[in-house]
């Protein structure tokens, strides 16, 4: 059955996170087991979705991953009791005028009922007028619900329900007030990673707070309702192999920036996952090919530095052909020198690039690259579709590395290049997802059972 709802907003920063994470608090304090997915590349909104429903969070992602998987991985990971969908953006935004890859495009794809976010700032009758419009807007679009964000007081309330009860077709599930006191942390354009967040307790008490304005017995009402589901059988990791591979993975409050679904499909293969922490641990273990994912090493440098022990050696490692994969904030890594407010600060080298922050994004989207020359994980004509969002950009370098990318859409690292190698290194500003490219998946096994072969010759 998968009883399952879908918090979708008017717009960006209508409060739809501040709606999901009051839901799944509310439905697992009832003792349900929540299985939270967020719509499109966000790693940071996933991370605080994780930490309130106790699961991984998955992403759902019809531009990065064909529709057939993306139901697929669905039905595949929502195990629990229900399941409760993030979107991103407005409802209806997406890449052009028809909405492609939008919020309103997955939720249709997985038949999934709606929650409407509103945010009711400056307004009362004229709510009951935009929820119409966008129930009307896609009579496809099954909207069931609404939840009113940023009511200021009793009257403002009022006002607004008894519009949305005489010209509107939905149920009102909550109504959240403007809290003056109290508000979850940010950065750039979105929340503060749960991992660097000193106050969890402070963010869990706004969010328990929000969660005593919300129907929970409706939501699960309206979760069951959701129509039957089913997927075409696909290609799956577990029919690679991967068995006594070692693949480690850099992941801590600097490098924090995973796709759950990355991490489970290199498990299926059977190759085993070893973390490793960049602040603590002084020495590599004993891996066959280092997997560095996104993150802020920029806010965590002075502390980065300290471990220069493991940074010296994942740098003789990658001169012995350890095989590396970098994205984004592990790219930054990989590179000579990150420069910030707090001053310029030696990273480990491997690249001869020397990056700068800014206060702006110097590239922020879905990208489309095309690997155009030979290297260790990818064959050449294949397309990549993934994403890239990052504040750094090259500004000097000694020589250029080669590089084994073209951007047909997206930034990359400089003059539309992007996939900088050496050795059996690769570094790259694009996120890619497993399920959307599998050959990312095979790449690391290839490379790393080649490694593994030749270090045990």
């Amino acid at each position: 059955m998968y009883p399952r709802v879908f918090i979708a907003g008017v717009r960006g920063g209508a409060g739809k996170t501040t709606v999901a994470l009051s839901v799944i608090d509310l439905l697992t304090k009832k003792g349900l087991n929540v299985v939270a997915f967020k719509k499109g590349p966000d790693y940071i909104d996933s991370g605080w979705l994780s930490l309130f429903s106790k699961n991984p969070c998955y992403n759902l992602d019809t531009f990065m991953i064909p529709r057939q998987k993306v139901i697929q991985s669905f039905l595949e990971r929502a195990r629990g009791d229900i399941a409760v969908i993030e979107g991103n953006r407005g409802l209806y935004d997406g890449l052009d005028a028809e909405g492609s890859v939008s919020s309103a495009e997955l939720a249709k794809l997985l038949g999934c009922p709606v929650i409407l976010v509103v945010d009711c700032t400056k307004m009362t009758r004229s709510v009951a007028a935009l929820i119409n419009g966008f129930t009307d807007f896609d009579r496809e679009v099954n909207i069931k619900a609404v939840v009113l964000n940023q009511i200021a007081n009793s009257r403002h309330e009022k006002i607004i329900t008894e519009s949305i009860k005489r010209y509107c077709k939905v149920e009102i599930v909550g109504s959240i007030p403007r809290f003056k006191d109290i508000k979850m942390p940010e950065r750039h354009m979105g929340l503060l990673p749960y991992q660097e967040h000193e106050e969890t307790e402070q963010a869990r008490h706004f969010i328990e707070k929000a969660s005593k304005y919300i129907d929970g017995e409706k939501i699960i009402k309206i979760a069951k309702e959701a129509n039957s589901l089913y997927a075409s059988n696909i290609e799956s990791s577990s029919c690679l192999d991967g068995k006594g591979l070692k693949i480690g993975v850099i992941r801590d409050r600097v490098f924090q920036f995973y796709y759950e679904e990355n991490l489970e499909e290199i498990k299926k293969t059977g190759a085993s996952v070893v973390f490793i922490d960049s602040l603590q641990d002084k020495t590599l273990p004993d891996i066959d090919a280092l997997y560095i994912g996104g993150g802020f090493p920029e806010t965590n440098v002075k502390y980065l530095i300290k471990n220069s022990s493991l940074m010296n050696q994942i740098k003789q490692k990658a001169e012995e052909g350890l095989p590396i994969y970098a994205e984004c904030g592990g790219l930054m890594y990989l590179c000579k020198t990150l420069i910030t407010q707090e001053g310029s600060f030696p990273m480990i080298g491997i690249f001869p690039l020397t990056l700068c922050m800014y206060k702006k994004p110097q590239a922020h989207g879905y990208v489309v690259a095309r690997v155009d020359e030979s290297n260790p994980f990818y064959e050449k004509g294949l397309e990549i579709r993934g994403h890239e969002f990052h504040y750094s950009k090259v500004i000097e370098y000694d020589k250029l590395p080669c590089f084994c990318f073209k951007m047909d859409r997206g930034e990359g690292i400089i003059d539309s290049r992007d996939g900088a190698l050496y050795k059996n290194t690769l570094g790259t500003y694009v996120h890619v997802h497993a399920l959307g490219c599998m050959e990312w998946l095979k790449g690391i096994l290839r490379v790393a059972k080649i490694y593994k072969e030749n270090k045990n010759a």
